[in-house]
C-alpha cells in the first residue's frame, strides 16, 4: 500500500512524457509556412530590403524555431549591417541546430575574425577542415583568407600621428 501512491505518479509521468515525445515532428520536416517566409525574406534581401528582409525571417523563426536556414540568412544580413556580434549569435543557434552546418561555422568563423576573435575562428576553421577531409572544401578555403588577411583595423587601433611629424611639414 505505501507504494501504491509513488507506482501511481511514475506511471502517469512515464504516459505524460511518451506523449510529448510522440507529439513532435522530426527536425527534417520544417513547416511550409516557415519555408514560405524565409523564401519571401531572401526576396526582401535580394530587393535591398533589409528591414523587410529581416520581418520576414523572424516571423518565419516564430512559426519553426527549428528553421535553421532563417538563422543563417538572419545572421548574413546582420553582417551586411557590420552587426557582428548579433549575427556570431544567430550562427551559434544555427549551429544548436546542426552542430556539423559548414556555412554557419564559417560565417560565424568570419564574424569573429571582425570582431577580432582570431583563435576562435580558427576553431572554427578546424572543425570546417575536419568535416570536408575527403573533399575540396570552399569554406575552409573562404575561411582561411579572413583569417590571414585578419580582423579590419579601427581608428581607435590606428598608429597616431605624432605632433612633430605635422609641425616640420
Amino acid at each position: 500500500m505505501r507504494y501504491t501512491s509513488v507506482a501511481a505518479a511514475l506511471g502517469l509521468t512515464l504516459l505524460t512524457v511518451s506523449t510529448a515525445l510522440h507529439g513532435q515532428r522530426p527536425d527534417d520536416q520544417i513547416d511550409p509556412r516557415s519555408v514560405a517566409l524565409l523564401e519571401k525574406g531572401k526576396a526582401a534581401r535580394a530587393a535591398g530590403n533589409l528591414q523587410g528582409a529581416t520581418d520576414l525571417i523572424e516571423t518565419a523563426l516564430a512559426v519553426d524555431p527549428r528553421n535553421r536556414q532563417g538563422f543563417i540568412v538572419l545572421a548574413e544580413i546582420a553582417r551586411a549591417q557590420k552587426l557582428d556580434g548579433k549575427a556570431i549569435r544567430l550562427y551559434r543557434e544555427a549551429l544548436l541546430l546542426e552542430p556539423n552546418d559548414v556555412a554557419a561555422l564559417r560565417g560565424q568563423g568570419e564574424a569573429l575574425v571582425a570582431r577580432g576573435a582570431v583563435e576562435r575562428a580558427k576553431e572554427n576553421l578546424a572543425k570546417i577542415r575536419k568535416l570536408c577531409a575527403k573533399s575540396a572544401c570552399p569554406d575552409a578555403t573562404t575561411l582561411a583568407a579572413s583569417i590571414a588577411k585578419g580582423p579590419p583595423v579601427t581608428a581607435a587601433q590606428a598608429t597616431p600621428v605624432k605632433p612633430d611629424a605635422v609641425a616640420k611639414n
